[in-house]
């Protein structure tokens, strides 16, 4: 039996509840009471949860978000969705392989319909994340009635996913505070307000003509709301990427790795490949680092990675490399990945001939942009529900963003219900557009030429918000421009009062990009304090360690003096303290943890395709791969609803949600606009649910009361 718990972690602590056994194909296993079927198997070792029916390749877990159903298992003799879907005391767990025979069920006669529960409230807010957290403080505090529902067990959305410090602006949103501890801090807000009922593991299924919306409450029974007022606070799918080799298990989307990792302990692979050079590709690369994973690379298709640099910074560093202007062509491997195929691409990102290089891996992170979640947006407007967005569901941002985002939809909406309390400040407006703007531009390091004494040196080279290190500094010599904090930070070097050497800017930094040099010990050498953040027991005072530079330019090796905790910022980030010749201290910005594995060429069969590979999938619920699609778009076909009749595309049980998307970028590589394409009605169900709710009985099986 595998066991893939992470023992160790630098930010996060196992409070781990009780070991339950349940079973997967009669062989006992134990799982966290309350976790998902999916994370427990993963911890168990196991990968492969079934084979598809159309071609019996395998499958396992991919979004870990329920939006698709890959993770199909059959638990207790009913089909789930294994990632939500707790596992219970002695629950069976056997792999989905084809179709699932439903179990044998004793059908009652003159079974009376039963009357559907009903709510009435001012307020619905769906989702539970930054956004609609923000938005239901701000309606609790105003007193408006207000019910909100998430499909999770805990409240805070990717927030619980995320254990960096925060960017944006200390005062509005909490930066230099780690996400997980925001998520802490929203809710515990929250819950202070008596007219918000929260409804956990509820899902909205449905807005219907008469302004209802459809709930699987408590993952239990079906009722209806009434609201007044809805709020959108869904958040953002990711979006996929087809290649060659893209439904093999270990073929994650990044929130699936990072609930995985960071949520759950589990940690699912030893070699990671990432494809996508946003902030979310560049993050997820970074728990991977806390978590112990070996790195092996990162590819973005521009020119430059679009997240911000000292996210990347983070990960050269660290040893990571990030190749630009390339792209992935395939995965290899027959039941798991086992390899991931790279290419340089041209400026029109065509692969280029003769730069194809693969590296072993187990696992490949897809992170290649995000999609509002804007379903029922779109149907409550048709019904004619008064509707309002917030967060990523309204535009995709920053979690900082959304929050303050949330925030403003919260007193909007009490206005509009004329329960407003305070006028909403003119200054929010610009506030919200500097939190949501895109990175800046990239200045050159200045360093200052003063030796001596001690003080920060800035390794942050682009404008993006961001002020913590100026909020920290007792003797306020770090500045940031508070009208915008996109403004990068300037240090007074030559204050009557000058650095005390705390280190609180150093352990506060959301992109570690803060360090100390010392002079005051003179001679050849200097002291350099760096943020450390990986985990706690791989390195120890006396340690001989590898320096490294901003842009991961190797320095040469210097031994640890000393590790200590700001005790005010601690919360998982040490300083450590080396000495280093003169010449090099104001450069020294990290230390490398991640070995270079050297790729191995690779020489393809034939000519690289023009457009994306036919054997690519694009449907992974109905294995539909995109030569088919290209095929009846070149036949003529304009109604993506023609194609699915013919193939069965975005037909599965995930709805579409992701390969609509895909088959129109399809449309665009063809040269054909988006107006001359039909596109499909969104169905009026937009989540699955057990039919036997529906029908007025218990998920258990049993009539409701």
């Amino acid at each position: 039996m595998t066991e893939n718990r992470i023992k160790a972690h630098p930010i996060l602590i196992d409070d781990s509840v009780a070991d339950i056994p349940f079973y997967w194909q009669d062989q006992t296993f134990l799982a966290k009471e309350g976790e998902m079927i999916s994370s427990a198997l993963v911890a168990n070792g196991v990968t492969i949860f079934g084979h598809h029916p159309k071609d019996h390749s395998p499958q396992g877990i991919f979004c870990a978000n329920g939006q698709c159903s890959q993770c199909m298992v059959i638990a207790n003799s009913l089909p789930v969705k294994a990632c939500m879907t707790a596992v219970t005391r002695d629950m069976r767990v056997f792999p989905a392989e084809g179709l699932p025979k439903l179990p044998d069920v004793q059908i009652s006669e003159g079974i009376a319909a039963s009357v559907t529960p009903t709510y009435q409230t001012d307020v619905l807010i769906i989702g539970g994340g930054p956004a609609g957290l923000s938005a239901a403080i701000e309606l609790g505090q105003a007193g408006v009635q207000t019910i909100l529902i998430d499909d999770k067990t805990h409240l805070g959305g990717k927030l619980v996913l995320q254990t960096h410090r925060f960017f944006g602006s200390s005062e509005a949103v909490f930066a230099g505070t780690r996400g997980i501890d925001i998520a802490k801090k929203l809710e515990t807000a929250l819950r202070q307000n008596p007219s918000v009922e929260i409804w956990e593991s509820s899902t909205a299924v449905g807005i219907f003509e008469d302004k209802s919306v459809g709930v699987y409450k408590d993952g239990k029974e079906y009722v209806l709301i009434y609201p007044k007022m809805l709020l959108m606070a869904t958040g953002a799918r990711e979006k996929s990427l087809a290649f060659p080799g893209n439904t093999l298990p270990g073929i994650y989307g990044a929130g699936a790795f990072q609930t995985l990792v960071n949520r759950d302990l589990v940690r699912p692979c030893e070699n990671l490949f990432i494809i996508g050079g946003g902030n979310v590709g560049l993050i997820a690369g970074y728990h991977a680092i806390q978590a112990g994973i070996n790195v092996c690379g990162l590819v973005e298709a521009a020119p430059v990675c679009g997240g911000y640099k000292v996210h990347k910074d983070k990960l050269v560093r660290s040893g990571v490399p990030v190749f630009t202007s390339h792209t992935v062509l395939e995965a290899l491997g027959k039941d798991h990945v086992e390899k991931v195929v790279i290419a340089e691409v041209d400026k029109n990102f065509k692969p280029i001939p003769g730069t194809e290089r693969q590296y072993d891996c187990d696992t490949v992170l897809i992170a290649v942009g995000l999609d509002p979640v804007n379903e029922f947006t779109g149907q409550a407007r048709r019904v004619g529900l008064p509707v309002f967005s917030a967060g990523d569901a309204k535009e995709i941002a920053e979690a900082s963003a959304a929050i303050f985002s949330g925030k403003i939809a919260g007193r909007e909406i009490s206005g509009y219900l004329g329960k407003l309390t305070d006028e909403i400040p003119a200054e929010w407006a610009a506030i919200e557009e500097i939190l949501k703007s895109r990175p800046g531009k990239v200045v050159e390091p200045d360093f200052p030429e003063l030796e001596e004494g001690v003080f920060p040196i800035m390794h942050c080279t682009q404008e993006i918000p961001c002020d913590p290190c100026s909020t920290v500094c007792p003797r306020h010599l770090i500045h940031v421009d508070p009208e915008d904090i996109r403004h990068l930070p300037e240090v007074d070097y030559f204050a009557e009062k000058g650095c005390i050497a705390c280190g609180r800017c150093v352990a506060v930094c959301p992109g570690l990009a803060v360090t100390l040099v010392d002079y005051r010990k003179g001679g050849i050498t200097a002291l350099v304090t760096l943020p450390f953040e990986q985990d706690p027991l791989s390195i120890s005072e006396g340690d001989e360690i590898e320096l490294t530079g901003t842009e991961g330019m190797p320095l040469g090796n210097a031994v640890v003096k000393t590790i200590k905790k700001v005790k005010e910022l601690a919360n998982g980030t040490r300083l450590l303290t080396v000495e280093v010749p003169r010449e090099i201290a104001k450069l020294v910005s990290g230390l490398r943890i991640i070995g270079t594995k050297e790729p191995t060429p690779f020489e393809f069969d034939a000519e690289h395709p023009e457009n994306l590979a036919d054997d690519a999938y694009i449907c992974r619920c109905e294995r539909v791969k995109a030569g088919e699609i290209r095929d009846l778009i070149r036949e003529g076909v304009r109604d993506i609803n023609q194609i699915k009749a013919v193939t069965k595309a975005s037909m599965g049980a995930c709805g579409g949600k992701t390969c609509l998307n895909m088959i129109k970028r399809m449309y665009q590589a063809e040269g054909i606009t988006l107006s001359e394409v039909t596109e499909t009605p969104v169905r009026p169900v937009f989540i699955e649910m057990p039919v036997r709710v529906l029908a007025g009985q218990s998920a258990e099986g049993g009539e409701r009361e």
